[in-house]
């Protein structure tokens, strides 16, 4: 973890994005690595495919499995990125082994898979550059992820997403007390 985050006065990190590894102990000792941080994060977010073999899936189910041991109860939540076109298959494969516990992270490639995770949202991921429209208009109220490698990347990122998509805005759609969003 870059210094600067611990000296940053203070800002919160709510999601840690692990980075694109194969499923397997590898993926789980990077995951357990950091939850040992001390960061008092909200979401644990591993990037998936949906796993095609046994050999895939077992390595796939052993580590969700493991993780969710481990914070169950006082961790963050765990949530799956899917891979383009990943969503459906992950969503049929989690509810085959009951896995309701496990959400996932919207970004601008998940749109087309939607309808298969809208109700297990739990967060989101993009930039100043992405179209918030498919989460807003699901009423989607938790803050978004913005890729940084530090404090002072995220504020200008942030700052720029604000004024594209004002919070009083989110989520789109009239109420008596608010316009229509963009």
């Amino acid at each position: 973890m870059d210094p600067a985050w611990a000296a940053s006065g203070g800002l919160p990190v709510h999601a840690i994005h692990l980075p694109d590894q194969p499923w397997g102990p590898a993926l789980g000792e990077t995951a357990l690595a950091a939850l040992r941080t001390g960061l008092q994060v909200d979401f644990l977010v591993l990037r998936a495919a949906d796993p095609g073999g046994r050999a895939q899936a077992a390595a796939f189910l052993a580590v969700l499995e493991g993780l969710l041991e481990v914070t169950q109860g006082r961790g963050p939540r765990i949530v799956l990125r899917p891979e383009p076109g990943a969503a459906r298959g992950l969503a049929d494969r989690l509810r085959e082994v009951r896995g309701e516990a496990v959400g996932f992270c919207w970004d601008p490639g998940l749109t087309p898979d939607l309808a298969w995770v809208e109700d297990r949202i739990y967060c989101a991921v993009g930039g100043a550059g992405d179209d918030f429209g498919p989460i807003q208009r699901l009423g989607y109220r938790w803050n978004v992820a913005v890729p940084a490698t530090d404090p002072e990347s995220f504020r200008a990122e942030a700052a720029a997403i604000l004024r594209r998509f004002p919070p009083v805005l989110f989520p789109a759609g009239p109420a008596p007390d608010r316009p229509e969003a963009p």
